[in-house]
């Protein structure tokens, strides 16, 4: 980010009804237009987050983010850029029913159109790329998604600094802080189930997540860096059981095991290895990278990754 642009967030979210595929837009008050929703970054939110948070204040509807659908970019009064990160997000028919909106002074209406009729109504060219983008996922098949997602621990006390075993270094002050601002952008994913390396660091890491989860993680060695520094570490058989299980989840581990991770999910699912592998196992601590996979058939491979890391 830098400190000239506006950054904003927001999704495409979309329902099935009656077999037939539907695209939310909303209808602004004040501009007397039809866009999608979205709204500002807030002081200290990650964009995952801020996309969530407005599509429930705009509409009323809890979403879970799936894929990313683009960036869109224009130029705000006086010569601001304004930056606006997307995702597509299903609205569930719980979710839907469990909706308190009601026209107010910022939003007329929301409305519920196919993709066709959404290219007409939209007021803004930037949103209607973002929603071409969109239309390209449906026309792959990959509009149903799960996330992995492989986040690196937080801040822990240095090697140098500690007298016992390693995997009993506790998280610094910062390392606290870090764990609880990565609960609300992890939950922004969906995440239900948390996977740690059995190390105190990571086990402190994701403490925060499962306490607002009300579930605790499966701890296991079997994605620990001492497992994995002599040899006995088993990444492969965890990454199968969670791409089996298709549901959107979290595994904790250190910065040394990270590319091993990614890699495994890489070849669980079929996907040619890159060096986008690469870069998403560069993590700084605290950070994490999602891999959205095809709920339908996990094996077609990753159909794509993004990394996040909290300001704190």
């Amino acid at each position: 980010m830098t400190d000239t642009a506006v950054y904003a967030a927001g999704a495409v979210v979309w329902r099935m009804l009656e077999g037939k595929l539907r695209v939310l837009l909303i209808h602004r008050t004040k501009y007397r237009d039809v866009t999608l929703p979205k709204g500002k970054v807030d002081p200290g939110e990650m964009l995952a987050e801020t996309a969530v948070r407005e599509v429930r204040e705009e509409t009323g509807i809890r979403v879970c983010l799936g894929v990313p659908v683009g960036v869109s970019k224009y130029w705000m009064r006086p010569k601001r850029q304004k930056v606006v990160h997307y995702w597509a997000a299903e609205a569930t028919d719980d979710a839907i029913r469990a909706s308190s909106f009601v026209p107010n002074g910022e939003i007329a209406a929301i409305e519920w159109v196919s993709v066709k009729q959404a290219r007409q109504r939209l007021s803004y060219p930037v949103d209607i790329e973002i929603l071409e983008n969109f239309a390209r996922l449906v026309e792959d098949g990959v509009l149903h998604t799960f996330p992995l997602i492989a986040l690196r621990h937080a801040k822990a006390i240095a090697r140098s600094d500690w007298d016992g075993p390693d995997a009993a270094r506790p998280l610094t002050g910062k390392g606290a802080r870090q764990a609880k601002a990565i609960v609300a952008p992890l939950r922004a994913f969906g995440v239900r189930r948390i996977v740690t390396s059995d190390a105190e660091r990571c086990r402190q890491t994701v403490a925060p997540l499962e306490r607002k989860l009300g579930r605790a993680a499966r701890v296991t060695d079997k994605i620990s860096q001492d497992a994995w520094e002599h040899g006995t570490a088993d990444i492969r058989s965890v990454i199968g059981r969670r791409v089996r299980s298709r549901k959107p989840a979290v595994l904790c581990s250190h910065g040394p095991v990270l590319p091993e991770l990614l890699s495994e999910m890489a070849l669980a699912t079929g996907t040619m290895r890159g060096s986008y592998v690469n870069s998403a196992s560069a993590l700084a601590m605290s950070a994490f990278s999602v891999v959205h996979l095809s709920a339908t058939n996990p094996g077609s491979g990753i159909i794509s990754i993004e990394t996040h890391e909290p300001k704190v």
